[in-house]
């Protein structure tokens, strides 16, 4: 049975449970620990738990801003609607396309580490080939494709599964970490201050990868036409994952730091950085139950990017900013099957295609510099889209200034700066991949907004009016004194 609404996709499907388990699966605790550790410890050494901690403070401010953006307008597109409504549609339309190529370059840099996590167990002679890596995680994705295209419900219950198993043996080797104590190093204060950044520029670079690491949470959003009291649950279910990812994150490159060498960490790579430090705390199966914890992160987290990236393009074919059809949801699963077809087949496209671009790691390592830089756009203009639809309530109270409007700005301010400094710091492909995936995106923005789609139209996204309307309360009859006080719980939901 098809939303009332029109929009097809299944309305109260999820409540805030399973939300929050699916922000957690988002942001991949396991799977971003084994893609960024050596690449985090090698830009910036022992800062690495500082460089976590001072992108968490910025990245919540863009997690308040999606809860409270959310309040005011329920949308699978997420920033692509509301920077268009409340900036302008073009940026809308570049932050829907820079999820979606971000997205697009994880189906590769996550697919091809779950071929060879899994070859590593099984058959650990064949994990560095990257043809069979290859083919094995074009299975792992083809499985996944499935159970998205198979509905809501059928995701968030794999996903309880995988995620559950992967965040109880992470919990079991954080404790392990703490009774088994230092061998590398002895803790010290300092890794959770600025001492150790080489700069400006590597700071800028260690908060790049930190902020691809946190990437995912924001899938609440995407699925907010899917969820109970969406206007509510969606900012909460993200702030609850991102707490829970921050302290695993912090947790395990604290134990990195004590129990490694920094020679150890970037020589190791991978996930086998994360198999070292399972040896060390528990000598023997200790390694492969952490790589058994990545490849089902990793798992979870391609079942969670093709649900945003599948979302998006079904906000967007709604829209007529892309081929309607991406719009279009099957009858009985009431999903977007157009786009999770569509996005199979180009994921699998560049699985072969990869393979000419060297091993599993070089990949790996070049994409999430990219991706990165994808993240901070769309983070930063969110941000921003947030302060703009909310101007007219900052000053009705200190909270509201502060939660609606300092930290939001902050955050955004962050995720812009990161972008620009680290156009410098990354390599030459990633930053052409980075910046030549978001002018792709022109060709089709371009191309829409001339045959006259009305998203190019938008209705401004101004919070005041959005209440007195959801009161039944004509905005020329509110005084303007009160209007800034619509609506309490605005301020006090986060």
């Amino acid at each position: 049975m098809r939303n009332p609404s029109g929009r097809g996709l299944r309305p109260n499907a999820l409540g805030t449970f399973d939300t929050v388990v699916m922000a957690v699966a988002g942001s991949a605790p396991a799977y971003s620990l084994a893609a960024t550790t050596a690449v985090l410890v090698g830009a910036v050494g022992f800062a690495a738990p500082a460089a976590l901690l001072y992108c968490a403070l910025p990245m919540l401010g863009i997690v308040l801003a999606y809860g409270r953006l959310g309040r005011i307008d329920v949308n699978a597109g997420a920033a692509y609607s509301w920077v268009g409504r409340t900036l302008h549609p073009f940026l809308g339309f570049l932050c829907g396309w820079a999820l979606v190529v971000a997205a697009t370059l994880f189906m590769v840099a996550g697919s091809l580490p779950a071929g060879a996590l899994t070859l590593s167990l099984f058959a650990p002679e064949l994990a560095g080939d990257t043809w069979q890596a290859t083919a094995v995680g074009a299975a792992w994705f083809t499985a996944m494709l499935l159970v998205v295209l198979g509905g809501v419900r059928l995701t968030v219950r794999a996903q309880l599964i995988i995620s559950g198993v992967e965040l109880l043996l992470l919990v079991l080797f954080v404790l392990g970490a703490v009774v088994h104590g230092g061998a590398a190093a002895a803790f010290d204060w300092s890794w959770l201050g600025f001492t150790h950044f080489d700069g400006v520029s590597g700071f800028a670079s260690g908060a790049l990868i930190a902020a691809f690491s946190y990437w995912g949470w924001d899938i609440t959003s995407n699925l907010s036409e899917e969820t109970r009291d969406s206007r509510r649950t969606a900012g909460l279910s993200a702030l609850l994952g991102v707490g829970v990812v921050f302290l695993l994150f912090e947790a395990f490159t604290i134990a990195v730091n004590v129990l490694l060498t920094k020679e150890e960490i970037t020589a190791g790579g991978g996930a086998n950085t994360l198999a070292l430090l399972g040896d060390a705390v528990w000598p023997g199966p200790g390694g492969k139950l952490l790589i058994v914890a990545v490849l089902l992160s990793t798992v979870a987290t391609l079942e969670t990017t093709l649900i945003q990236v599948t979302r998006t393009l079904f906000a967007m074919g709604r829209d007529r900013t892309v081929p309607a059809a991406f719009g279009r949801v099957h009858r009985r699963w009431n999903t977007p099957w157009v786009a999770v077809t569509v996005v199979g087949a180009v994921a699998l496209a560049l699985f072969v295609a990869s393979n000419a671009l060297g091993s599993v790691g070089d990949i790996l390592e070049g994409a999430v510099g990219a991706m990165g830089l994808q993240i901070a756009f769309y983070y930063g203009l969110a941000g921003i889209a947030a302060v703009v639809a909310y101007r007219r309530m900052l000053l009705s109270s200190v909270r509201e200034f502060l939660l609606g409007g300092v930290w939001p700005l902050a955050g955004a301010a962050f995720m812009l700066w990161i972008f620009y400094e680290s156009l410098a710091e990354l390599s030459t492909a990633s930053v052409a991949i980075g910046l030549g995936g978001l002018a792709a995106g022109l060709i089709p923005m371009t191309w829409y907004w001339r045959r006259g789609s009305s998203y190019y139209r938008p209705a401004k996204l101004d919070a005041v009016r959005t209440l007195a309307a959801e009161a039944d309360v004509p905005y020329g009859d509110v005084p303007r004194q009160h209007r800034p006080a619509a609506d309490e719980t605005l301020a006090t939901d986060f």
